[in-house]
């Protein structure tokens, strides 16, 4: 017997549970609602928002504002200093830190004892019930987990005892000590903040094991594998790891590396999971092998609303609870979570594809979108569109970011690309031309502004040399396994810089 068959019943245990607490959002997640007041309720928080007497959710969105990160800047930095019961009970000393707001600071995202436990790791759990529970034949137990994660921010001066980093090497640095008899690599390894020290440390650790399952972030993942390949001259990583089964992804969407993953991998023995797993909880994961959306976790600590578009940036939108939703609507999202954060807007924008239970897709980020002449493109539909032209014209893309090129005198406005490719097309003059009308499908406003070159003209296209974006991540001291380049910009302050890297 395996040891998998062993384990398997205590995570499918799970499974039942949340599916009767799945088909009942309104109630589970009133319920979610009642015990995060009732546990912030003597809190610096919850004593200015009278958290003690709201008993429903509409008492909840007409007392409390909805935040943003520069709002409650002032109260996580009296977190940071020692101060108790500011946002959440007790004292928080690990804090994940997120990529900058508009002042050009960094973020940092409380991680309490609570979240920890609730969100973070019953997420975690979650994921591989899921997985057992869609893939009977599964033996994940009985070999390695190669989790890829961050590093500490060191560089930062902090009080005693406070630990500032990616979320991810907070989760690893805390992790049940017997999940690392099954995890690769060590901690001291899984921490490094060096990147070129890095990522031979973990081919060398990864060698040699028998990895069943990966957890990272796409376009890092990728990066390691490719270095083993190098290593040990396999052709695909299945020679490397014959028992590999899955791939636990998240962060960015993985559709523009699906083709390349393809063919570094024996796809009959492959399977692939998205999940939704952010520095300000674990909201979703994909709990269907037909379906690519993402259901939501009601049950993790985490309140979710969401607001209709537009609204946004105001303290007292129309906002809707889960179980209000519309489907095919999109919503920019808000959470509170036994985090701390209450009506924290985190800067995402999901679609609603199914009600019970409910399901969403990314959409792309509230600041992540071109919408320089009406065109509001998203990320969801820049990433489809690539993806769709690279199988087209049997290319693959590496890495990419976009933003508007402005009317000049005798010219019309139009979108500029820098692509780093992997597998370049045979002709980019063509591939510019299938991308602009992939994305046009994909946007019927960017359709519109394109149509008769009355406003747009057709996209433009950069390739980027090999490495373009890992140098211009170094640069701005952010090399590492969950830091990304943000694939549409709204102005051109990224990709200037990253161009003049380019031409160097």
């Amino acid at each position: 017997m395996s040891i998998t068959s062993l384990i398997k019943p205590l995570f499918l245990r799970r499974i039942k549970a949340w599916r009767g607490k799945a088909i009942r959002p309104e109630a589970t997640q009133c319920r979610e609602l009642q015990w995060l007041l009732h546990r912030a309720a003597a809190t610096l928080q919850g004593q200015t928002y009278g958290y003690s007497s709201i008993r429903t959710y509409e008492d909840f969105k007409n007392k409390v504002p909805v935040s943003q990160y520069p709002d409650i800047r002032h109260l996580v930095e009296r977190i940071i200093n020692g101060e108790r019961d500011i946002l959440w009970p007790g004292r928080t000393t690990h804090f994940a830190q997120s990529s900058g707001t508009s002042d050009g600071k960094s973020k940092y995202i409380p991680i309490t004892g609570d979240s920890f436990k609730r969100t973070h790791y019953q997420g975690g759990f979650d994921v591989v019930a899921h997985y057992l529970d869609l893939y009977p034949d599964s033996r994940i137990f009985d070999g390695r987990s190669f989790i890829l994660g961050g590093s500490y921010a060191n560089e930062l001066t902090l009080p005693k005892n406070v630990v500032v980093g990616d979320l991810s090497a907070n989760l690893i640095d805390n992790i049940n000590p017997l999940v690392n008899l099954v995890r690769i690599p060590s901690k001291r390894i899984a921490l490094m903040e060096d990147w070129q020290e890095k990522l031979p440390a973990l081919v060398e650790a990864s060698i040699g094991r028998d990895v069943t399952n990966i957890s990272g972030v796409p376009s890092w993942f990728l990066a390691v594998i490719k270095e083993i390949l190098k290593k040990t001259g396999a052709s695909t990583i299945h020679e490397v790891w014959p028992n590999l089964e899955v791939f636990f992804h998240g962060g960015i969407s993985f559709e523009p590396y699906r083709e390349t993953y393809s063919h570094i991998t024996d796809s009959s023995r492959m399977r692939y999971l998205e999940t939704y797993n952010a520095s300000e909880g674990f909201f979703a994961l994909r709990t269907d092998v037909d379906d690519p959306s993402l259901t939501l976790l009601t049950d993790l600590g985490i309140f979710f609303e969401f607001v209709p578009l537009g609204q946004e940036n105001e303290k007292y939108p129309e906002a809707l609870g889960a179980w209000q939703v519309t489907p095919g609507e999109t919503y920019s999202l808000v959470i509170s979570g036994c985090n701390g954060l209450w009506r924290y807007a985190i800067g995402d924008t999901v679609t609603v594809t199914s009600v019970n239970p409910l399901k969403i897709v990314i959409a792309g980020r509230t600041k992540h979108f071109i919408n320089a002449f009406g065109e509001e493109l998203m990320v969801h539909n820049a990433e489809a569109a690539i993806a769709r032209t690279c199988s087209e014209m049997a290319c693959e893309v590496v890495n990419f970011t976009a933003a508007p090129v402005y009317a000049g005198d005798r010219t019309r406005g139009r979108h500029q690309w820098l692509i780093e490719f992997v597998c370049p097309p045979a002709d980019i003059d063509e591939f510019a031309e299938r991308l602009d009308k992939n994305i046009q499908s994909e946007n019927s406003d960017y359709q519109a502004k394109r149509s008769h070159g009355l406003f747009l003209d057709r996209l433009s296209i950069v390739v980027a040399h090999e490495g373009l974006f890992d140098q211009w991540l170094a640069s701005t001291g952010k090399l590492g396994g969950q830091r990304k380049v943000p694939r549409l910009s709204n102005d051109r302050h990224i990709i200037d810089d990253m161009l003049a890297l380019n031409a160097k």
